[in-house]
């Protein structure tokens, strides 16, 4: 018996008979940029991004400050890597928001030396660029009252005399579109575009805002979770919502977001995700909570989860050497769990990844990624089903309908293939959970 997935003879005589092959190039990804009107900006935020010389070219943004200057209080919350060598920037970011009780007024964010695998140095680094911040928020706090994150090369220490100057220098923020946007630049490492976002939404009759960027190209496969190539992120909102019910609408969201994404398979030792609450909307309004108001509660966390997949999927979208954006749904599991844990599999599967960017109709290679997961409720193999879902405006593409293997018509698999966004689906029959994870192909990637 030939051990030989289905499409695997065909894709092996296409390249074999050819004595050279020619990388596809990667799609263009500047227009996934676009200006955004100051007034979807969330209120009550000062920002900017500077050159401060972590970068050699002068012309490169290398440092981001964002301040809160609301006079209501701002609640805090973040996710951090679970990776064991946790820089210096997520020991000391999880310190400040652990003694502030989630009371943080200011974020520092510098790009080009990730402060990883530093040692002691590395943590009075992080510290002196905190209290840089910190002198800059008006009242003064009577504590540490910013977050630090660094992204780059690690084992490198930081040129922190360069960089507490920079924050020091740091007084003409904004608060428009150019000044988010030079915040954003200043994240920026291997990433081909800024990736800033904003929107405006309502909760109670009343309006909101919610803006934030992140970065993210290579050494992306999040596994985030509450305090205790890179992935960084900060999301700011005009609302008022307490510090416990923020870190709550952040958990869910990031779990569904950011931690649902995959470029290369790797963690980083720097992944942070941060939202700031200010309440400057409404300065009078009544913190939104979970135990006092759960409608309310329930409705912001859902527009901080859609707002952060948006985020997370341009991270994808950006990934080193991607052609292709692809979503994988896992649907009729048992739990969401177990949805996850398949879907993750397949997304971070080298060979459906390669299969992906051959446009090679391989389904074998994700019934195999499928089966390789021990769940809470054991797979039958005789409800499994697995299909293309095109974007084209055309139908599912079958390929296996409960264990049985479809005739599938090469030719529209082709042209499903070969589109920059499709998807593929996966219905397990066990159970009315799903989860949706976002992934690329694997091409050719320089650096």
């Amino acid at each position: 018996m030939s051990s030989r997935l289905p499409g695997f003879s065909s894709a092996w005589k296409r390249f074999s008979s050819t004595s050279t092959f020619t990388a596809k190039s990667v799609p263009s990804k500047t227009h996934l940029h676009k200006p955004i009107p100051d007034e979807a900006f969330p209120k009550g935020y000062a920002l900017n991004g500077v050159h401060c010389g972590v970068k050699k070219d002068p012309t490169v943004l290398d440092l981001a400050v964002i301040l809160s200057t609301s006079p209501n209080p701002t609640s805090a919350a973040a996710c951090f890597t679970r990776n064991t060598f946790k820089a210096a920037p997520v020991v000391v970011s999880q310190e400040v928001l652990d003694k502030s009780a989630g009371r943080v007024r200011a974020l520092v964010i510098n790009s080009g030396c990730a402060n990883a695998v530093t040692g002691k140095q590395g943590t009075e680094d992080a510290w002196a660029m905190v209290r840089a911040t910190d002198a800059l928020l008006d009242p003064k706090p009577t504590g540490n009252e910013t977050l630090v994150m660094s992204t780059g090369v690690i084992g490198q220490t930081l040129p922190i005399s360069k960089i507490v100057s920079g924050i020091q220098a740091s007084t003409s923020l904004g608060s428009g579109f150019a000044a988010w946007e030079r915040a954003a630049r200043a994240f920026m490492t291997t990433d081909t575009f800024p990736k800033l976002r904003a929107r405006t939404f309502t909760l109670g009759g009343k309006q909101f805002h919610m803006a934030g960027m992140d970065k993210g190209a290579g050494m992306i496969h999040p596994n985030m979770g509450p305090p205790h190539a890179t992935l960084l992120g900060c999301i700011m909102t005009d609302a008022a919502v307490s510090h416990r019910s923020l870190q709550s609408a952040l958990t869910y969201a990031v779990d569904r977001s950011f931690n649902s994404i995959s470029v290369d398979g790797d963690m980083s030792t720097n992944d942070t995700i941060v939202v700031l609450a200010n309440g400057a909307a409404y300065p009078e309004a009544v913190e939104i909570d979970e135990h006092t108001d759960q409608a309310t509660y329930e409705a912001f966390r859902d527009e901080l989860t859609s707002f952060a997949q948006n985020l997370a999927q341009l991270v994808v979208r950006d990934g080193e050497g991607a052609t292709k954006f692809v979503t994988v749904s896992v649907d009729g599991a048992a739990s969401y769990e177990d949805a996850h844990k398949i879907a993750s599999r397949i997304s971070t599967s080298a060979l459906v990844k390669t299969a992906l960017y051959g446009e090679d109709a391989n389904w074998g290679r994700v019934l195999a990624a499928t089966g390789s997961i021990p769940l809470s409720t054991p797979l039958d193999p005789t409800r499994v089903s697995v299909s293309f879902i095109p974007t084209d405006g055309g139908g599912p593409l079958p390929l296996l309908v409960n264990g049985e293997p479809e005739n599938v018509d090469e030719a529209r698999a082709s042209e499903i293939l070969s589109a920059e966004d499709l998807e593929v689906r996966v219905e397990l029959g066990l159970g009315n959970e799903s989860a949706k994870y976002w992934t690329c192909d694997f091409s050719y990637v320089r650096i």
